[in-house]
């Protein structure tokens, strides 16, 4: 079974999907002209601007629920296995598609704005809703909905459980051993386990109010928290600095691993990492309270520069700076450079745990730790309201009531299970859910551009409303030539 699960993640995750979200984001930049440079300040301006409502969350809490999906483990142990496999001119290439990516995630996030829907006193949308609503392809957006929901509501959250699980237990013992019919498992870990699911059972139970509020608080504070630890260390080596970053382009373009090595996998794990064109960012985007959809959609190509501009950057220059890494050659046990142990894995967070230790010792394990401990967690949380978001699509589309308790119940088997016992299986299984996610929604946004233009057409409404020097902006689709957004066909009629 893993064998068949890995042979088809082969081909999901071929080269072909990893530059498909490079050129995607290329030719959106090309198209909305380079609109992540141009409206760097508008970003920042409008972070703050949108307010909470009964029916939706502010750009802040959105922003926050995205990023909570965005931030995990590979902003530290992708940005390891970049470096690892890549050698450091692979973080130039992560730099690239953060920049790119931008260009990719203000589309799918406007047209989440556009096409979403209130759904039992809650705005909801993303890729199944546009997707059905702008491509017309009802089939497409289900096939999208159940991916999404098996890999975000059942696989993943059980593999980010495991990583919180393994972490605990690292940094502070396994403690006695229990016999269970699940076999001889930590006790360290059932504890880890049952706080765990615990404390997303109230949060999640909650609705997504809850889910916004503990975000907007956590996320900024803990990646505030690793970037504070980063620029000490930076600040502590600072005469190197300079060096890391003219070491940084030099290898980019004529790199120790090969040119290939260093594209592929900085590619590679930017896509991971920031996820601009996977699908997940729209879900949120389109539960904020705004006045135009183009606002979020600018709002949400900032959390790309944040995510992979300023986290992934600090993890790097921990790693570059204090030389905790090891560089690959091709051939297994052979290496380019050779700064640890052999056995230190590149894609662990062992690379950056070193990192902090030889400059804070005795902080490096279990900082990692409680990094991974908020960084995970906030991704189960991000995950799960991606796969309820779906569950209410396929749940008004097939009018299946009760669906949305038993995704609750799923999820939270599927952290405590994670959390004792290794998911080896599932990172298989939901790398293929989330694969199908990216491919799905990277065509139907190709796809829907050519058809209609919506996102741009937002764009330049938006900037010529902005240009006016307007202070409440509106957003009329019928006049721009948009059909069936209709939460906005009906906000207008209802101020008429």
């Amino acid at each position: 079974m893993q064998e068949l699960v890995d042979n088809i993640n082969g081909v999901i995750w071929s080269p072909a999907l990893i530059y498909l979200c490079l050129a995607a984001g290329l030719f959106f930049s090309i198209f909305t002209r380079f609109a992540q440079v141009r409206h760097i300040k508008e970003m920042w301006r409008l972070l703050f601007k949108g307010k909470e409502s009964d029916k939706g969350i502010s750009s802040f809490q959105s922003l926050a629920i995205s990023l909570s999906g965005r931030v995990g483990t590979g902003n530290i142990a992708g940005v390891a296995a970049a470096i690892g496999f890549g050698g450091p001119g692979a973080i130039f290439w992560m730099w690239l598609v953060a920049f790119l990516g931008a260009a990719t995630a203000y589309v799918e996030s406007t047209l989440a704005q556009i096409y979403k829907e209130e759904d039992e006193g809650q705005f909801r949308g993303g890729p199944a809703y546009y997707i059905e609503k702008a491509m017309g392809q009802k089939w497409y957006a289900i096939i999208f909905a159940v991916s999404t929901i098996l890999a975000c509501g059942f696989l993943l959250p059980g593999v980010q459980a495991n990583s919180i699980g393994n972490a605990m237990a690292t940094a502070f013992g396994s403690g006695d051993m229990v016999t269970t019919g699940l076999g001889a498992i930590s006790s360290a870990k059932v504890i880890t386990g049952s706080i765990l699911c615990i404390a997303l059972a109230f949060i999640i139970f909650g609705g997504v109010k809850r889910i916004a509020h503990f975000t907007q608080i956590v996320v900024p504070f803990m990646a505030l928290a690793y970037i504070l630890v980063a620029f000490v260390i930076i600040f502590l080596n600072i005469e190197q600095v300079p060096g890391i970053f003219a070491m940084i382009f030099a290898d980019a373009f004529t790199p120790m691993a090969g040119m290939g090595a260093a594209i592929g996998w900085g590619v590679k794990r930017g896509v991971y990492s920031n996820e601009a064109g996977q699908g997940t960012g729209p879900h949120a985007a389109a539960a904020a309270n705004v006045q135009h959809p183009a606002q979020q959609g600018l709002v949400q190509a900032f959390s790309i520069y944040i995510d992979t501009l300023f986290i992934c950057t600090a993890t790097a220059l921990m790693i570059l700076i204090t030389g905790a890494y090891n560089v690959h050659g091709v051939s297994e046990g052979v290496f380019l450079i050779q700064n640890l142990p052999q056995d230190i894995a590149a894609n662990s967070p062992a690379f950056t745990q070193m990192a902090i230790e030889s400059t804070m010792p005795g902080i490096g394990k279990p900082f990692v730790a409680f990094a991974l401990l908020f960084f995970c967690f906030t991704t189960i949380l991000a995950y799960y309201y991606i796969a309820e978001t779906n569950v209410a699509y396929i749940r008004k589309t097939f009018k299946l009531p009760g669906m949305i308790p038993v995704l609750k119940i799923l999820l939270l088997s599927s952290v405590f299970y994670g959390t004792i016992k290794t998911a080896t299986l599932s990172w298989g299984l939901g790398d293929i859910g989330v694969g199908l996610m990216a491919w799905l929604n990277i065509v139907g946004i190709l796809i829907i551009f050519f058809m209609a233009k919506p996102a741009v057409k937002a764009l330049r409404d938006y900037e010529r409303q902005k240009d006016a020097g307007v202070k409440d902006y509106t957003f009329d689709p019928e006049k721009l030539g948009i059909k069936n957004a209709h939460f906005w066909d009906n906000k207008n009629n209802t101020k008429e």
